[in-house]
């Protein structure tokens, strides 16, 4: 995908180095580093504190089944945080300046039920590479009930995806836990694996050996050393999960699938007709930046843009770069596109939700 689709820069626009010299001026003024650093350690241990605490009391505390419940959502809560904000910039490599820091942080996807290579082809490859373009972002793939592609066939049923596409977000981590052999087999196939020498037997292993240790713990230790029932089990599994997905998801979306963004196409020639940073700057929105709990929790995607401009550049910082983003793109004529809360973006992508499953 990355040798067949290119980026023509048309207007000769230095958005980009000129973005990139004035962030880059900020760190040298302050002193700074552009990574997390100890801040970055401490919430990734309070993330994994609300995952992990509440599963340990359950296996060791013997309490009704209506109890766990609260714990059980608890989990899912804590799942999603270290989703969004220890794996995601774990894996991306902005969370310290050593390397092993990174890689230890970002495997803590495994605590998902996921694959590391996997999001990282999918997300800092397919996903920051061609933001929104159809065929290429696997975000927006549709699938048959879901439409997230202007471009994608319309079926009547996509009418009222605006009501059930929220449960089937939920199904994120779900669906990667289980889809991720397919996937992997894909992106083998693709040439990926080869490109980053991965051997896929060994990963297959990995990956087989991975899922087996984190099905036993989550859903075998409940079995043995606690009272509940099978089927109480499994479905506090489910239940977990489906609150990590819904909230991972929506996140996820709400920069992504909201009104004012575009869903370009390549041109006959297979190209995009537009600098790489600035196709970011039309398919990309902040939401919510004023909300520093959010930003908190949800490690800075609600500064999207930052994030697909700076992915190397920890969240802790985008609050500030922000300002400089937003001037740099207004100087260059560029849109800089935001909803000022959360109801308001959320409000946002239900209504391109609704356009989408029309004509």
């Amino acid at each position: 995908m990355a040798k067949t689709l290119k980026f023509i820069n048309k207007d000769k626009q230095q958005y980009m180095a000129t973005l990139r010299k004035n962030v880059n001026d900020y760190f040298k003024e302050k002193g700074i580093s552009p990574k997390g650093g100890w801040k970055i350690i401490l919430k990734s241990i309070i993330m994994m504190t609300i995952y992990i605490a509440p599963f340990i009391i359950m296996l060791t505390v013997n309490m009704s089944a209506w109890i766990m419940l609260p714990m059980i959502i608890l989990m899912g809560i804590g799942m999603a945080g270290i989703g969004m904000s220890v794996m995601h910039e774990g894996v991306h490599g902005s969370s310290s300046s050593k390397g092993w820091v990174n890689k230890l942080l970002g495997g803590s996807m495994y605590t998902l039920g996921s694959n590391v290579f996997n999001w990282k082809i999918q997300h800092n490859i397919l996903h920051h590479s061609f933001t929104n373009i159809d065929g290429y972002d696997e975000d927006i793939q549709s699938r048959v009930i879901i439409r997230l592609s202007k471009h994608a066939p319309l079926w009547k049923i996509h009418r009222f995806q605006y009501i059930y596409a929220f449960f089937l977000y939920s199904l994120l981590t779900i669906n990667r836990m289980v889809g991720d052999f397919k996937l992997f087999w894909a992106y083998n196939k693709a040439g990926f694996a080869k490109q980053h020498q991965v051997k896929p037997a060994i990963e297959y292993m990995y990956m087989i050996a991975a899922k087996a240790i984190y099905l036993f713990i989550t859903i075998g230790l409940p079995l043995l050393l606690t009272n509940l029932a099978w089927w109480q089990v499994l479905l506090g599994f489910f239940i977990m999960h489906l609150v990590a997905g819904a909230i991972m998801s929506t996140v996820f979306q709400m920069a992504h699938q909201v009104e004012g963004l575009v869903q370009p196409l390549p041109n006959s020639d297979g190209n995009i007709e537009n600098e790489w940073a600035t196709h970011q700057m039309y398919t990309t929105a902040n939401f919510s930046r004023n909300n520093r709990f959010l930003s908190w929790f949800v490690g800075g995607l609600n500064f999207q843009i930052e994030h697909h401009l700076f992915p190397n550049i920890n969240h802790i910082h985008y609050r500030n770069i922000s300002v400089i983003v937003e001037k740099t793109a207004y100087d260059f004529g560029l849109p800089y596109i935001k909803n000022a809360s959360f109801r308001q973006a959320f409000v946002s992508h239900v209504r391109t939700l609704k356009a989408l499953g029309r004509r």
